[in-house]
């Protein structure tokens, strides 16, 4: 199994990233993220067996509730660089308590042989995947010609832990745990 929890976007944000994307997907050919599957990624797992998976929801079950927080979605822009990027993003700016959650869950899944993350964490929603060297002259043009680049707010209360499945369409994301902390 192919796993990774994340923070779940407000059905709010959702629709103004869908606009965003409908907008944007004219200016350039890359593998464009589909709305519903937006979501903030806290910690990726990667393959883990499927006959553990009880005891990794126990763990994640167990992990320190945050303090409430808000979650703001704004800004664009691409990973590594713009000048030879990989992924086209939709920032967000949280308090700490987002990368604590992050942090926390990193630590308590390490007994179970799953790696730190030896990145800092950088919150941010996948808006596009870019192989190879595209023309991205018409992508940057409608960026700058965007009337806001702010794409709303939202309080989360609980994360998810992620099937990601290889499907038709490109992954097929299925949520196999809930784990609220409000």
């Amino acid at each position: 199994m192919r796993l990774f929890t994340a923070v779940d976007p407000s059905p709010e944000v959702v629709d103004n990233l869908t606009e965003l994307l409908n907008r944007l997907r004219p200016a350039a050919r890359l593998r464009w993220s589909q709305a519903e599957k937006l979501h903030l990624t806290l910690k990726f797992i990667g393959e883990f067996p499927a006959e553990r998976l009880g005891g990794l929801q126990e763990i994640l079950r167990a992990a320190p509730a945050p303090s409430p927080f808000e979650v703001a979605v704004r800004r664009v822009g691409f990973f590594p660089h713009a000048r030879a990027p990989r992924v086209f993003w939709a920032g967000v700016e949280a308090p700490a308590e987002l990368a604590k959650l992050a942090a926390a869950i990193d630590l308590a899944v390490e007994p179970l042989g799953i790696s730190r993350d030896q990145r800092a964490y950088a919150p941010h929603f996948t808006l596009a995947r870019i192989s190879g060297r595209q023309p991205l002259d018409a992508l940057h043009r409608a960026v700058e010609a965007l009337p806001s680049v702010e794409f709303g707010s939202f309080r989360p209360d609980r994360f998810y832990l992620y099937e990601s499945r290889p499907g038709p369409g490109g992954s097929v994301y299925t949520r196999i745990g809930e784990f609220p902390w409000a």
